[in-house]
């Protein structure tokens, strides 16, 4: 039976005159149902949260659908949403927190952490029958989760100012004393009782403010990835729903298989990855999570498609993801989209790119071979594909030479 995905998608909301993000939130809650739209820490951020779905293509319409609505609801009053890491025109002296008595308690805490939190994330839930697989699985996905980072990477810009980076999310967000690569526990109580320690010694209020890349969700009987940016388009967003889906699918196989973790991995690496991932996004090198050396980017996103073909075949994803996969690689990142759009244009223009492929429009066609053409259609409209030939139909490790 085919495992159950959700996601949580947070947006800013700007101004459409001026670009700027401002502390709006409210004003665009108030059109919309309570059930499926929230605040956020800050007032400039609205959280969506999506049904509960098998297919990826249900999943990308219900998507669709909720960036519709908060586009209408925004659109009404002069205000507009855009689903990326951070945006171009921001001034952190001119938003203030939702007044919520945790928000304000988070905010007396952590300070300038709290303050410069003008950051939105996408997050991915995952069904799984219990919380100490939850638990294992964290173990067996981690190698790999910093290549949705860099699929995900949307926020090149900083205050007005190029950071340098795809995800200066990612550095704003691991300042965050819960925030980053977790490690191994043998089953739900130990990660429990870890979490418990970290409540009791004050670094924290709540096993809600466990922000790791991963981590079994509190309050569902899924786990959960948070490593990701907020994407700009909603494909990506399915992209990386399935491949995260397909990575828990493997791990709970090979956990059937061997009854426990391997607890292989180390903890400096895996930050490292992440922080490659942050700086480079699509387009410089990765961390090969098989080999630790740096590879490049379409390398390492296609040997994870390969990786994981046999779990995704299962779940009939494997022509959708591939498909989406290649379009991302073509392209490049939204990092790369916006940046490019910025050096042509302005930071303003930047901003309604942003804004327009989080409606759903899309600017700037790109030039791409006819085989590449086929690849972005198929993964377009309601993601109901057909195969296509394509780079990764083949082992990267042959076409590789390793």
């Amino acid at each position: 039976m085919t495992v159950r995905i959700g996601v949580e998608e947070e947006f800013h909301v700007v101004e459409v005159e001026t670009g700027l993000l401002v502390p709006r939130a409210d004003d665009v809650l108030k059109r919309l149902p309570g059930r499926t739209f929230t605040t956020e820490l800050q007032q400039s951020a609205v959280e969506s949260n999506s049904g509960v779905h098998a297919s990826l293509g249900d999943l990308y319409d219900d998507l669709r659908s909720s960036r519709r609505r908060l586009d209408a609801a925004a659109s009404a009053q002069g205000l507009a949403v855009v689903a990326a890491g951070t945006v171009p025109l921001a001034r952190t002296s001119a938003v203030h927190p939702t007044d919520d008595l945790r928000y304000r308690h988070m905010v007396d805490e952590y300070r300038t952490v709290a303050d410069e939190q003008l950051i939105c994330g996408a997050q991915v839930h995952v069904d799984v029958p219990d919380r100490d697989t939850a638990v294992r699985v964290m173990c067996e996905v981690a190698p790999w989760l910093h290549v949705l980072l860099a699929l995900s990477a949307s926020s090149p810009f900083w205050l007005g100012a190029d950071t340098g980076y795809a995800s200066w999310r990612t550095m704003l967000w691991q300042r965050w004393p819960t925030a980053g690569p977790i490690g191994c526990f043998t089953d739900a109580a130990e990660y429990d009782a870890a979490v418990g320690e970290l409540i009791g010694s004050g670094v924290i209020s709540d096993a809600g403010m466990i922000y790791y890349d991963v981590r079994p969700s509190a309050h569902q009987q899924t786990l959960e990835l948070r490593i990701c940016d907020a994407c700009p388009r909603a494909e990506t967003v399915v992209l990386i729903a399935g491949l995260f889906r397909a990575l828990v699918t493997q791990a709970r196989e090979r956990l059937a298989a061997s009854g426990a973790p391997a607890c292989r991995e180390r903890h400096e690496w895996l930050r490292g990855a992440a922080w490659r991932a942050a700086r480079s996004g699509l387009e410089g090198a990765l961390v090969d999570p098989r080999t630790r050396r740096e590879a490049p980017a379409a390398q390492v996103v296609r040997d994870l498609l390969w990786h994981l073909r046999p779990a995704l075949e299962a779940d009939g994803d494997w022509t959708t993801v591939r498909a989406l996969a290649e379009e991302a690689l073509a392209d490049g990142s939204a990092a790369h989209r916006l940046r490019r759009t910025a050096a042509d244009e302005d930071l303003l223009a930047c901003v309604d790119l942003a804004v327009a492929e989080t409606r759903g429009d899309r600017r700037n066609p790109r030039t791409a071979s006819a085989a590449t053409r086929r690849s972005a259609s198929a993964a377009a409209g309601t993601l109901g594909v057909e195969d296509t030939v394509g780079a990764a139909d083949a082992d990267p490790a042959e076409t590789a030479g390793r």
